[in-house]
Parts: structure tokens; C-alpha cells; sequence
């Protein structure tokens, strides 16, 4: 089955302004309205105890919510029983049925939907190639690596062809190399099969790497949802641009659209979120890759001078803490090949970038 580009952009899950409480207590999600489109591969992304995992299985059908409707495809869900709504399911434990092989358990969802047998040993087979593991259905689960687990769970949730697959941190039992190499498989499935993925993980790398749109949670609320790249370059909020990578923060006042005086008592060009205005209180937000380390003959449109405190190599790139008269350290990524006669510490040295990269947020 391949993705219909025709019907990418209509909603195919919709949450109605709903919320959960637990026993009367604080919300675990306060008024969610979201939608997620048909085909794409939405993350929900956040800390621990943000609403994520809630979200999901809300729609799951595992949570009732306290308020609100869910519908998929145009129906209303959130009353209809988890084994009634048709949905593939992958979770981080696998759940995969210990004294049946392989082979068995990919075929338990179609022996209950009462398929014809050669159409299950057809499917079987057809999914054992899609998840590369041809071959191994007559091994049992404990006769697989968790990697290789992880896979039999993911056909297990596609074989019924299901239009709607959610997955809940299904890759945080992996060691951190399969990991990585399991999200570029998974976007891959996704790409060939053009089903809608909802997925929840705490792991920014994983949201930015597999998704189409990220959708951040923060106490029980979505502060964002974006493409990854929009999210990592123009965050809307101090927590998303917090969560999402590492950045710098200087604090400020917006003296005037798209100028802000530092606590340096400098003032610098900024490209600015919505809902500030000139006297706000903001903090400027830069990410460590976005400034170099300027030469005697280099300008740029935004300049502060530092002292270096320390530099360390990390492979990739130098990791560079510097320290400005005021404020918190600035974290500077610069290549490996940088001129070391720069890198003493103690070294005072002129820092630059472009004034877009200087996204100014509500603190």
C-alpha cells in the first residue's frame, strides 16, 4: 500500500477539548484540541508526567476522558471499547505472546478477525520481509534479540492493516546503536506503508528524527506542534526551545519590535515569537552550532564578546563554555579543525550570529 498524497492533509484523528482528571484531582491533560492528519507520523513528545502518554491512551481506549470527545474517521471514539476501535498498538515491553513462535503470534490478530488460512500464511510471510526478519518464524519470542523483538511487535500491529498505529516509547528498552538504527526502519515502514503513526517518546532526537509534526507536551498542554525543523528553529516558548536541543539563554527586554537590550546592557536584533510587545521581559534563545568564533576582519549582525572557560573535544565538534561579564555561560559547537591558538582558557574572544538565529521568547 502505498501513502495517497491526494488525502494527506484530512484530519484522521480528532481531539475535541479534552481533558483527564484522576480522581477529581489536577489534569493530566487540560482541554487537548489536536489534530492528527491522515498518513503522517505524529510524535507526541514531552517529559514525564506532561500528558503524553495520557493522550495516547485515551485514544488507545485504555484512559476515559473526564471531558471531551475522540473521533477517527469522522466517528466518535471515546466510548467505544479498546478492542472494538481497530487500532494497531506497540509498546516499549513488545507484549509479544511467550509460548507461541513468531510465525504464531503475527498470526493471532488475523485467526481472530477469522481470515482464510492461506491469506494469514500470505500476510505472515509478506510482513516477516517487511520487518527483515525472514525466515525466523519458527523461532519463539526468547529466542530473539530485543531488536529483533521490537520488529515482531511492530507486524504484529500492521499485519490486520490497520489505517491508525499507535506506539508508546517502543524503543526505550534498546541499547542506544539499535535504537537509532530501529527509528530510520520504522520511518522507512511508515514511508512504504502510509499508515497513521501516533507515537510518544521523551526522546527529542527520536521526535525530530522519524516524525512529519511534533506535537510538545508541558503539564498536561501542547506549547507547540510543528514540523521538526520549525519547532528546533523557531520555538515558540522558552520550554520548547529548552526541550527541544540545547540552546543558550540571555535575558533582556524587547526595547522595540525585533531589538532587545540585554542584561549586558547591549542591544541586539532578534527575531521574536508572537504575544510580546516593546518593555516585555524576554529571553533571547541561540543554539550552540548557530555562533562562531569571529575573526580580527569577521563582522556579524549580532556580536558579544566572552571569555573562554573551557574548551573540550567531543568528537564531532569542540564543545566551547564561554563566560560573558553577565549572565549565564554561552555554549558555542565549533568544528574540530578551529584554530587552537584561540582556544586558551582565559582567552577573551568576539562571538557572532545571525540576528534570525536569536529567536527572543516569554520567559
Amino acid at each position: 500500500m502505498m501513502k495517497d498524497t491526494a488525502v494527506q492533509s484530512d484530519d484522521h484523528v480528532l481531539f475535541r477539548a479534552v481533558s483527564k482528571s484522576y480522581g477529581g484531582g489536577a489534569l493530566a491533560v487540560k482541554r487537548l484540541d489536536l489534530a492528527v492528519r491522515r498518513g503522517e507520523f505524529l510524535t507526541l513528545l514531552g517529559p514525564s508526567g506532561s500528558g503524553k502518554t495520557t493522550a495516547l491512551m485515551m485514544l488507545a481506549g485504555f484512559e476515559q476522558p473526564t471531558s471531551g470527545t475522540i473521533e477517527v474517521d469522522g466517528r466518535r471514539i471515546d466510548r467505544v471499547p479498546a478492542n472494538r476501535r481497530d487500532i494497531g498498538l506497540v509498546f516499549q515491553n513488545y507484549a509479544l505472546f511467550p509460548h507461541m513462535s513468531v510465525a504464531q503470534n503475527l498470526a493471532y490478530p488475523l485467526r481472530v478477525r477469522r481470515l482464510p488460512r492461506d491469506e494469514i500464511a500470505r500476510r505472515v510471510a509478506a510482513m516477516l520481509d517487511l520487518v527483515q526478519l525472514p525466515g525466523l518464524g519458527d523461532r519463539r519470542p526468547d529466542q530473539l534479540s530485543g531488536g529483533q523483538q521490537q520488529r515482531v511487535a511492530v507486524a504484529r500491529a500492521l499485519i490486520f492493516e490497520p489505517s491508525l498505529v499507535l506506539m508508546d516509547e517502543p524503543l526505550g528498552a534498546l541499547d542506544k546503536q539499535l535504537r537509532e538504527q530501529m527509528q530510520f526502519e520504522l520511518k522507512a515502514i511508515h514511508d512504504r506503508l502510509g499508515v497513521t503513526f501516533v507515537y510518544v517518546t521523551h526522546d527529542q532526537t527520536e521526535a525530530l528524527t522519524m516524525s512529519d509534526r511534533v506535537a510538545v507536551f508541558c503539564d498536561g498542554e501542547v506549547q507547540q506542534i510543528a514540523a521538526p525543523r520549525a519547532l528546533y528553529d523557531r520555538p515558540e516558548t522558552s520550554f520548547v526551545a529548552g526541550f527541544i536541543g540545547e540552546n543558550n539563554r540571555l535575558r533582556g527586554i524587547l526595547s522595540a519590535p525585533g531589538k532587545v537590550t540585554l542584561e549586558l546592557g547591549q542591544d541586539i536584533a532578534v527575531d521574536a515569537a508572537g504575544g510580546i510587545g516593546p518593555g516585555d521581559p524576554v529571553v533571547v534563545s541561540v543554539r550552540p552550532e548557530r555562533i562562531a568564533l569571529l575573526g580580527p576582519q569577521v563582522r556579524a549582525e549580532v556580536e558579544l564578546t566572552a571569555t573562554l572557560r573551557e574548551a573540550i573535544y567531543v568528537g564531532d565538534h569542540l564543545r566551547l563554555v564561554f563566560r560573558p561579564a553577565r549572565g549565564e555561560p554561552i555554549v558555542v559547537k565549533a568544528p574540530t579543525d578551529t584554530d587552537r591558538r584561540e582556544l586558551t582558557p582565559g582567552t577573551e574572544v568576539r562571538l557572532g550570529w545571525a540576528a534570525r538565529d536569536g529567536r527572543a521568547l516569554k520567559p
